[in-house]
């Protein structure tokens, strides 16, 4: 019997948006990375225009994007919602499950480590400004494709059912921009140089985070399914979990074919 296909949530299609967007603001600095070392140029340039245009629009439609999830909203993940009082809908239960500190620190250390060694290619000259920047854009892009496709915190550490349940969910503002805390403070020969642009982004991401962390501490009975009951299967409004199982049936349904065609030729080449 065929499996009745169910249709993308608004939600969804949101983040779908979201992935086609950052992805073309990472190509279009990498575009401008590319102008700007073969004219010679500084890729942070304050005396430049183009530097406000390009640089300007991309640190703004960020800080847009983070200034939204301080505000609760129905076209928003669950994800992220689940620390605004209205979200909470008590089950009657009054000890939450809360995720293993330890699996939340193992997330936290293979971050430090892995930008860690980026801060060293950096401060050793073989990175520069421009390239810790298109990190951070490629990690914006890495943020979408582990909300729609495959996440490998949630996988392989957190081991949380989905992210509506994730304990680290509005981590990844803060973990997009980690690249950017090494180059708010620069010197370029004749003094010290603050990157304005960097700095707005990390500082707005901090200030993201620790508005969920103070209210985790606070209201940990908002971020578990025992005790929250919009953050259980039949309240989800999302059907995330749906869509990547119907694509992962898909890609292995496509694997299965091409295996079976390549099966085929080689039986015809004997």
């Amino acid at each position: 019997m065929k499996t009745k296909a169910i249709a993308l949530s608004i939600i969804s299609k949101l983040n779908y948006f979201r992935l086609v967007y950052r992805s073309l603001l990472l190509i279009g600095m990498l575009v401008y990375y590319i102008y700007t070392r073969l004219n010679g140029l500084v890729f942070f340039d304050y005396t430049k225009p183009l530097t406000y245009a390009v640089l300007g629009f991309v640190t703004l439609s960020f800080i847009v994007e983070m200034i939204g999830r301080t505000i609760p909203a129905k076209t928003s993940s669950m994800g992220s919602q689940k620390q605004f009082a209205r979200n909470y809908r008590p089950s009657g239960e009054s000890e939450p499950e809360l995720q293993s500190w330890k699996r939340t620190l193992a997330v936290f250390a293979s971050w430090v480590t892995l930008n860690a060694i980026f801060a060293t290619l950096y401060f050793v000259h073989v990175f520069d400004q421009g390239i810790m920047a298109l990190v951070s854009l490629f990690y914006s892009v890495c943020d979408m494709i582990c909300i729609l496709f495959f996440c490998p915190f949630q996988t392989w550490m957190m081991r949380n059912r989905c992210c509506g349940t994730c304990r680290i969910y509005n981590w990844d503002f803060a973990m997009m921009f980690t690249p950017l805390i090494f180059i708010i403070v620069s010197h370029d020969g004749q003094g010290w140089v603050v990157n304005y642009f960097a700095l707005a982004l990390v500082a707005t991401s901090w200030v993201l985070l620790l508005i969920w962390e103070i209210t985790y501490r606070r209201h940990p009975e908002r971020f578990s399914d025992k005790t929250n009951l919009s953050l259980r299967c039949d309240s989800c409004k999302e059907k995330l979990c749906s869509h990547k199982k119907q694509l992962q049936k898909y890609l292995v349904k496509y694997y299965r074919l091409l295996k079976s065609r390549l099966k085929r030729n080689e039986d015809k080449g004997e």
